[in-house]
């Protein structure tokens, strides 16, 4: 049974994936006037806008895969195989993003979420494999990926 987690809705943040749809529609239109100029501000629009980070759970192989879905399509990552030295924790996670409007005006965005990590036999925190909202549904997703993974 597989699990695809999306940890982060975009690679690039808000203000990246707004400026690669932009770019998106700014290409198709140069596609008119310039092919080569139309092709490349697509291929980078579409890049920015739809790359996001996911995580796959894959309990019937007992591993994990951290991947980059390259425009929205393509994972690129490697598995890592679940041993039984490994731990399940809980971490808070707090994101922020910072954009300007008007040249002189901070635009902030900030996140906070509850994330279930994966760690190794040192305490070395390897990838994160859920994201909650809460603490409460944070403890219940650990008690569950537990049960799933077998550690």
């Amino acid at each position: 049974m597989k699990i695809i987690n999306k940890l982060e809705k975009k690679s690039f943040g808000p203000f990246g994936s707004s400026t690669g749809f932009f770019m998106l529609i700014g290409g198709m239109i140069v596609l008119f006037f310039s092919l080569a100029w139309g092709i490349a501000l697509v291929l980078t629009g579409a890049f920015a806008a739809f790359t996001y980070t996911a995580t796959i759970i894959d309990a019937g192989r007992k591993r994990v895969k951290h991947a980059d879905y390259i425009f929205g399509l393509f994972p690129a990552g490697r598995w890592i195989y679940i041993q039984n030295s490994m731990k399940l924790g809980l971490k808070k996670n707090r994101r922020g993003y910072l954009g300007y409007m008007r040249v002189t005006q901070p635009l902030s965005i900030e996140y906070e979420d509850v994330r279930v990590n994966l760690y190794d036999s040192s305490g070395k925190q390897l990838l994160p494999l859920m994201k909650y909202n809460s603490r409460e549904e944070a403890e219940n997703g650990l008690k569950t990926l537990q049960s799933l993974l077998g550690l």
